[in-house]
């Protein structure tokens, strides 16, 4: 599967994600985070990664996550469409890939697992692939040090072996997998 295609549907399913969310004020599973948060995040860090070779993708945000979310996922496509796709792209902490891959690796990868905590924070069902959960696990696993060292995962929730691939790898990245909003009171 090519990164565009990967793209399209990672994000294809977060965006209906998106639109089933009824609160953007709700709690989400991050500590700290509400679901406009969830957005706000996807939509403002692969702007700071591309600039480190000097891609610009700068969309400016309106304070309607939706409505931020389409217009990132247009600008993130049309690039991932471009001649410029292919070229070399440099992060000191990254090393030298095509840009392409660096998107799919590291954005895709980021609005697959935080498909969860949308959908966790707006009661809906995340609907990730179990198989892309367990073939993701696997990868992530033996780079278990660097990543908690990274700051940008939580301590790992133990969860059981034989539970399903998405408890796993949410547990492995500082999820509760059955985390649940608190209910709001008024």
């Amino acid at each position: 599967m090519s990164a565009l295609e990967r793209f399209d549907r990672v994000t294809g399913r977060f965006t209906e994600v998106v639109a089933g969310v009824p609160d953007w004020a709700a709690p989400a599973p991050v500590e700290g985070w509400t679901a406009a948060d969830v957005v706000g995040h996807l939509v403002d860090w692969l702007p700071g990664l591309l600039a480190a070779d000097d891609v610009v993708l700068a969309v400016e945000r309106t304070g309607d996550p939706a409505h931020d979310w389409a217009r990132h996922t247009t600008a993130v496509r049309a690039l991932l469409a471009s001649p410029r796709a292919a070229e070399p792209f440099t992060h000191p902490h990254l090393g030298t890939l095509p840009l392409a891959d660096a998107v799919d690796r590291f954005w895709t990868t980021d609005v697959f697992l935080h498909t969860w905590d949308l959908a966790a924070a707006s009661g809906q069902d995340a609907g990730l692939d179990q198989a892309e959960c367990a073939q993701l696990l696997a990868g992530m696993e033996p780079m278990d040090e660097v990543l908690r060292a990274s700051g940008q995962y939580g301590p790992e929730v133990e969860v059981p072996a034989d539970a399903p691939a998405v408890d796993r790898l949410m547990g492995f990245v500082g999820r509760d997998p059955a985390w649940r909003p608190a209910p709001r009171t008024a």
